[in-house]
């Protein structure tokens, strides 16, 4: 069915795509494709790829494995809380984000860089902090804007996500905007983008190399 359709495609696949293989009107696929959404089943997002423009929606299978149980209850207590910000939801996000990203970069050990050797570089306490979370991050080499680049494959938040994405996405990037300044770095330029990647949210770090 469309489910299996979408669990085996990588990079996801627009309504379109699903409507071509499966036979049915677009609007008949997108109607059972956000029903699978609200379900929990699938994630959905526009996956620009840093070209312009609206891109249309595309729907991957969603994470199998949720964040740890303190995580999610942290997570969901603070989107309560959140939700009378009003317009500056997002912005109360990431400060909060923050917050959380200096603790959990304070909890790091020395030996968590991915070679098993500490090698200094804010980056790696990043990356460590977002894979104890659950996001299995992954650092792009040589990214050819001179950024640092790291691809989140999974988001273990995704059923809060669904309900709160600017909330959620802006906690995320306070985390990395934490854990980063924590560690030695500066926060400042760094931006997170959900799908910007195919198969993953992508963020980027400005000067993050050296």
């Amino acid at each position: 069915g469309i489910l299996k359709l979408v669990r085996t495609a990588e990079d996801g696949l627009t309504a379109n795509e699903v409507a071509a293989a499966v036979g049915l009107h677009v609007s008949t696929t997108r109607a059972h494709l956000d029903r699978l959404t609200d379900a929990g089943l699938l994630v959905r997002a526009r996956a620009s790829g840093g070209r312009p423009g609206r891109p249309a929606w595309r729907y991957r299978a969603a994470a199998p494995d949720p964040a740890p149980a303190p995580y999610r209850a942290l997570a969901a207590a603070l989107l309560d809380h959140l939700s009378g910000s009003g317009p500056d939801t997002r912005a109360a996000a990431v400060r909060v984000g923050e917050d959380w990203g200096r603790q959990l970069a304070r909890a790091v050990p020395a030996n968590s860089a991915p070679n098993g050797r500490s090698s200094g570089k804010p980056v790696d306490t990043v990356i460590a902090v977002l894979n104890g979370l659950g996001f299995a991050p992954r650092q792009v080499p040589d990214p050819p804007d001179g950024t640092t680049e790291v691809h989140l494959h999974t988001c273990p938040f995704l059923d809060l996500v669904a309900g709160h994405p600017d909330a959620m996405c802006g906690l995320h990037l306070g985390v990395v905007r934490g854990a980063l300044e924590q560690a030695g770095g500066t926060g400042t330029g760094t931006s997170l983008e959900p799908f910007g990647a195919p198969t993953a949210c992508v963020v980027r770090i400005s000067g993050g190399r050296s």
